[in-house]
Order: C-alpha cells, then structure tokens, then sequence
C-alpha cells in the first residue's frame, strides 16, 4: 500500500504499538511502555526483543547488523517478559543476570503487534522512542 504525498511515494506501515520508553526499575529489570495496547502474545514473547551494546555483556550482544535475528534475539533461558499492570501498554523484561552498571543498552523490540491483531513483521520502535539506558 502506498499514499501519495507532493513529493514522494511512501509505503505505510500497518497499525503496531510504538516502545515510548524503556527504563530500567532494577539491576536485572527494565521496564517498556508501549503507545497503544499490545497483544499479549507477541507482547510477551521475549524472542521479539533485542538488547543492543558496544559490549557483549550481561544483558546485551554486539550491535549485530540493524535487525532481529536468532542470533541476537534474547532467549528464553536469558530472560521473561510479564505485563506490568493491566493496560497491555505496559511490560517487564525480566534477566537473569544484572545490566552492567555504566554500559548504555538499546531496546529493540520487533513484532509486536497491536491487541487483538496478529502478523506485524516490523519494528516497534521509532525516531522518538526513548529506548536507550545506562545500567545502574
């Protein structure tokens, strides 16, 4: 699909929740909060999330290319994700080991898809997402 501008053709992105924040709450915690309502499904299947750094430590891989893949997508064995409270908005990633405190991560969340809605293939994260933290 495609909608028509003065200057230029663009595709548009099918409905999906943008990450507005991810801010850590604990040494192994970090909290994501979502624009819109999220299908807890896709929300909460922790291989949709990536943890970036300059530093393949703790919690994060190397900045491996711009995109999720297996190789960098976080694994079940490494962490959970739970929603926080009851507005679908709101996510707790949860790590087995502790961020390393002075090392600043990026989250990366793809795939999520908007509640009530399935097949979102892209990412859920834009230019004003405030999706950067130092670890404490």
């Amino acid at each position: 699909m495609f909608f028509h501008t003065d200057r230029q053709m663009m595709p548009t992105m099918p409905p999906h929740p943008i990450l507005l924040e991810a801010r850590q709450v604990a040494s192994n915690q970090i909290l994501l909060t979502y624009d819109k309502r999220a299908d807890i499904a896709s929300a909460t299947n922790v291989s949709n999330y990536w943890i970036r750094s300059n530093m393949a430590v703790g919690i994060a891989s190397v900045g491996m290319k711009d995109a999720l893949t297996a190789e960098n997508a976080i694994r079940p064995d490494m962490a959970m994700i739970t929603p926080a409270d009851n507005s679908m908005m709101r996510f707790t990633l949860t790590f087995r080991v502790n961020a390393m405190s002075g090392v600043m991560y990026t989250v990366l969340p793809c795939f999520v898809n908007l509640e009530g809605m399935t097949g979102y293939r892209g990412e859920n994260w834009g230019p004003f997402s405030k999706n950067m933290f130092i670890g404490m």
